[in-house]
């Protein structure tokens, strides 16, 4: 299999606004609707849909690259939501607020 991009650098949390952080943090978790406590394909897309992305598909594609270690195909809540989270604010530096109006 041949991978255009390559994994992203993981950014430090002290280089995270906080703010944006928590606000995602809720977002995703929100987005797990039956409460299972991982986040699967279609809820981690539907988490990108409502910070309106332009391309939630790819989005997620990446996400899943960036934030689930053990390739179960869900994202655990416990273990591996701040990756996303980090992912997530990577995409979209300093706009969290205006995205979640």
């Amino acid at each position: 299999m041949v991978h255009f991009f390559s994994k992203r650098a993981e950014t430090k949390t002290k280089d995270i606004p906080k703010e944006g952080y928590d606000e995602l943090m809720k977002l995703f978790k929100r987005c797990d609707v039956n409460n299972d406590g991982k986040l699967s394909w279609e809820e981690v897309k539907a988490g990108f849909r409502r910070l309106q992305s332009r391309f939630p598909l790819y989005r997620t594609h990446r996400a899943f690259q960036m934030a689930d270690e053990n390739h179960d195909g869900f994202i655990n809540v416990n273990d591996e939501l701040d990756k996303l989270v980090t992912y997530a604010l990577e995409c979209y530096p300093g706009k969290i607020k205006l995205r979640l109006i």
